[in-house]
């Protein structure tokens, strides 16, 4: 079993490195229907699984001149009020019904990656990088920092973390768009600094659950040594990837667990 978990690890560290969106979303599926654990608890275990991994890509990202630290950190902390109020509510609501909702953001994930508003922010959101059109599109866009567009950067690190702490998820399909549209980070500076993100938000959303939750550190620890080594690798590994094909392929993978968690959720709801 400490095999299969750190198998795990890798797969969904892999996937958050060359992501640095939407790959953390697999860490609960994973930790609650093949590593057994309860919802509540897969869903805390999940935090420590996502900030690591998140870190070692951050770590991965930075050395190759990807992560803006400081807003990095700025983002970060803005969401950790959400972090909190998510990881809160998380501990009061049925398994079930979690499960449920989990599924829908799933769903969500995934639509976004298939039909993002514009190629801008289908390549931010996916982590889909053409190096060129990117070049060409960030040095056309100058971030603005009006009263509105603030506005709408606090909520969506505020959303992030809530995200965070309710569901144990990253939330980089948020954060970087919000990084490229409000703040004009290039499309490969906004993945490395919405893991940093990810990590901040993580480490949060853990520590206002310590003590509530009963954690299995053995299957943590396995899952997030295959994290860590799996999101280090992919962070290095993203320029050689076929955005395209990878896309499509955890687009249907999301697609086949959140179908499959929701008719277990809604059946044990139901009886």
């Amino acid at each position: 079993m400490d095999v299969v978990l750190i198998l795990l690890g890798l797969l969904m560290g892999g996937a958050l490195g060359a992501l640095g969106g939407g790959g953390s979303i697999l860490a609960v599926p994973m930790l609650v229907y093949i590593a057994g654990e309860s919802v509540k608890v897969g869903t805390a275990a999940s935090l420590v699984a996502v900030g690591s991994a998140a870190l070692a890509g951050a770590i991965g990202h930075y050395f190759g001149g990807r992560v803006r630290v400081s807003r990095g950190l700025v983002f970060g902390i803005i969401g950790s009020g959400g972090s909190v109020v998510g990881s809160l509510l998380n501990k009061h609501l049925n398994q079930y019904l979690l499960l449920v909702l989990f599924s829908a953001l799933m769903f969500f994930v995934a639509w976004r990656m298939v039909k993002a508003p514009s190629p801008r922010v289908a390549q931010a959101t996916t982590g889909e990088l053409e190096e060129e059109q990117a070049d060409i599109d960030s040095s056309n866009t100058k971030p603005s920092f009006s009263t509105q567009n603030i506005a709408k950067l606090i909520l969506a690190a505020s959303g992030v973390g809530f995200l965070t702490g309710f569901f144990g998820v990253g939330g980089g399909f948020v954060v970087v768009p919000a990084l490229v549209l409000f703040l004009g980070f290039k499309m490969e500076e906004a993945i490395g600094t919405s893991l940093l993100v990810i990590s901040v938000n993580s480490a949060v959303a853990l520590l206002s659950r310590l003590g509530s939750s009963h954690l299995h550190w053995g299957v943590i620890l396995f899952f997030s040594a295959g994290a860590f080594v799996g999101s280090l690798a992919g962070s290095r590994m993203m320029s050689r990837l076929q955005g395209k094909a990878l896309k499509k392929a955890f687009v249907v993978l999301l697609i086949v667990l959140a179908l499959y968690m929701a008719g277990n959720s809604i059946y044990h709801l139901v009886h």
